[in-house]
């Protein structure tokens, strides 16, 4: 995505095209700031495309995956050109892309750094893409205000789950929507902006749900309505948004797109896949590949069983939207009204599900999931070491100490633990 969900996207390059099975395969889809060795945010991705095209595009494709472009010139996407059945490919694949772009940012002084939020960014430093597509941008700021955090400093990690034909897109949609909410209590990664603590142990959610106010139906309340079919799906979403951007005059290149929606999960027709989008980007690619294990064995785990399925299905949207609420803001400790007292208790039986219906690959990842599971997310787990740095040195040098050695994850793919 280019700023955090509603932007637009180069359609030359599909991560999950047609042909495949339902749950088949997965195309993950990355962003990372690039910062210098103080992490300042370095707004050069314009720069690092036309070094590497002869020209500024809206991205640049390898063998295997392409660099694209963000709204924030600081901010890149690293995506997939052909999706994956295989995590073990997915990893592998996809770090090879971090070192590739790594390399080409060292001639720059330059590096990546994953995670939810940049932690010291404050918004005069942020450049907004002033290449093509400027034009869409400049209707965004005038609707929405591009001056937020919810446009300019969020980083997600996305995932596309192929579906075979509509029915099981259908089946396959109403499931993600009852196991959204929880998902942020896992992979929340996004504990300090503008180089302060937030409020919310998942503040990329917490932005990325209040920036879009002007036009409350594009966003929803994060989390889907269930539908019984596609025509439902445009009802609810595209054409709804569609209307109300007619009402305030909008430009028609912004009317009937379903690249606006900016739901938690929305239907990718051009691809056949659905794409999950509340996910906080994490620390290195194995924790993205194991965040993917997790969903795709849970949903496999969910179709198999009915009575599992059924009772997933059955939980009242305004149930959901409250769990998600209360867990953007309080992490695996957030009580919930589904029947477990909180969001880990959740958390716990929805692994237990995944675990008894992953692959054998998908398995060698859980216990990275388990973990974070039991002992903390990545929000957590770095709200705990940066308050432990910060009583021997300043605050900000606390943060660049942790978060250094987070973009030394990244290159070194390795799972953070403090």
């Amino acid at each position: 995505m280019i700023v955090y969900s509603m932007s637009y996207k180069d359609r030359s390059i599909h991560r999950v095209s047609v042909g495949y099975g339902t749950l088949e395969v997965l195309g993950p889809e990355h962003e990372f700031s690039v910062i210098d060795e103080d992490l300042k945010p370095l707004p050069i991705v314009d720069k690092i495309i036309k070094q590497l095209s002869g020209r500024i595009n809206n991205n640049f494709s390898f063998s295997d995956f392409a660099l694209g472009k963000e709204l924030q010139k600081h901010v890149l996407e690293l995506k997939a050109v052909i999706p994956f059945k295989s995590p073990i490919d997915f990893e592998e694949a996809m770090y090879k892309a971090i070192l590739k772009v790594s390399d080409i940012l060292e001639s720059n002084d330059a590096f990546l750094l994953g995670l939810g939020m940049h932690p010291t960014l404050s918004l005069d430093e942020a450049q907004i893409w002033n290449h093509r597509d400027r034009q869409i941008y400049r209707a965004f700021d005038m609707i929405f205000n591009l001056r937020q955090h919810g446009w300019l400093n969020i980083q997600s990690f996305q995932i596309n789950i192929s579906y075979r034909n509509e029915a099981d897109a259908v089946q396959l949609y109403n499931l993600i929507v009852g196991i959204l909410p929880y998902l942020p209590a896992i992979s929340a990664a996004s504990p300090i902006y503008e180089s302060r603590f937030g409020e919310y142990v998942d503040n990329r959610l917490h932005f990325y749900s209040t920036n879009q106010v002007a036009i409350p139906s594009i966003v929803g309340d994060i989390i889907p309505e269930q539908i019984s079919s596609f025509e439902e799906y445009r009802n609810l979403t595209i054409r709804r948004y569609s209307r109300d951007l007619t009402q305030i005059h909008a430009p028609s290149f912004l009317i009937d797109k379903e690249w606006i929606n900016s739901r938690g999960a929305i239907i990718r027709f051009d691809r056949k896949a659905i794409e999950i989008r509340v996910l906080d980007e994490q620390e290195c690619i194995k924790s993205d590949a194991a965040l993917s294990c997790f969903v795709r064995a849970l949903l496999r785990g969910l179709i198999r069983s009915d009575d599992i399925a059924s009772n997933v299905s059955s939980i009242p949207h305004s149930v959901l939207v409250k769990d998600f609420n209360s867990i953007i803001k309080n992490g695996l400790n957030a009580e919930t009204e589904n029947g477990f007292p909180t969001a880990r208790d959740v958390c716990r039986y929805l692994f237990g599900i995944a675990f008894e219906n992953a692959s054998e690959e998908e398995k060698k990842y859980l216990p990275l999931v388990n973990n974070r599971i039991e002992n903390g997310s990545l929000s957590e787990i770095v709200s705990k070491n940066v308050r432990h740095r910060a009583q021997k040195v300043d605050f900000e040098e606390a943060i660049i100490s942790v978060y250094s050695k987070l973009a030394e994850n990244l290159r070194m793919n390795k799972v953070y633990s403090g």
